[in-house]
């Protein structure tokens, strides 16, 4: 009895030591990408993406819990606009982001943090294509210093790509709805009436009226 106990205490053990060394070997930082194209400018893409304000119209995460409480900090657009959330939905949990880089109309990039000791990224780039735009969503993470967690990087890009495809097409849905701020107005179609309209008399330099000729019928 002895003897099997030792040999299931090796075993155990060397599986344990298995763990950790094929740890040492799994890639250290990991990438996730996922991108698409919208007819939506850059200029009006980068208005979505640049602060938090509009963040939950486009998030993937937003309608996993209405609950979900949102704390907002520094500016409300560029470097240093920050958002807290906490949630007892696990799919949502507790954390924050913080813009810490831009390059403006062309990339944004977020600080987050989710509890954990590894320093992850997230940048949103925007590169004009044809009239619209190609928005591109990445997430980087550094496990070097978590041998457990290069396990759980090989499962990253199977667990955060599709919530960056339905963000992105989410993000695709408010962009192309949304009208530009330097979109020219619109004027109103001219009726009947105006284009029948006799010109009125304009004021000459000295200050008196001159009379329009009427126009030949």
């Amino acid at each position: 009895m002895m003897k099997i106990l030792q040999w299931l205490f090796l075993v155990l053990l060397g599986l344990v030591a298995l763990f950790f060394v094929t740890a040492l070997f799994l890639p250290q930082a990991v990438h996730v990408e996922r991108s698409m194209t919208t007819t939506a400018s850059p200029a009006t893409v980068y208005g979505l993406v640049d602060g938090f304000k509009r963040f939950n119209e486009w998030s993937p995460w937003a309608s996993l819990d209405p609950a979900t409480k949102y704390t907002y900090s520094g500016p409300e657009t560029g470097v240093g606009a920050r958002m807290e959330w906490a949630s007892a939905n696990p799919d949502v949990g507790n954390g924050s982001q913080e813009v810490i880089a831009v390059e403006p109309g062309q990339r944004v990039t977020h600080k987050l943090d989710f509890g954990m000791d590894n320093p992850t990224t997230s940048t949103i780039s925007l590169v004009p294509e044809g009239t619209g735009t190609r928005v591109t969503w990445t997430l980087d993470t550094d496990f070097s210093g978590s041998l457990i967690g290069r396990y759980f990087g090989l499962a990253l890009d199977r667990m955060v790509g599709p919530d960056y495809e339905k963000g992105l097409a989410q993000l695709k849905a408010v962009a192309e709805s949304t009208t530009p701020a330097n979109a020219p107005p619109i004027s109103a179609p001219a009726t009947e009436a105006d284009e029948n309209a006799q010109p009125t008399a304009v004021a000459s330099p000295t200050g008196q009226e001159t009379p329009v000729p009427p126009m030949p019928q």
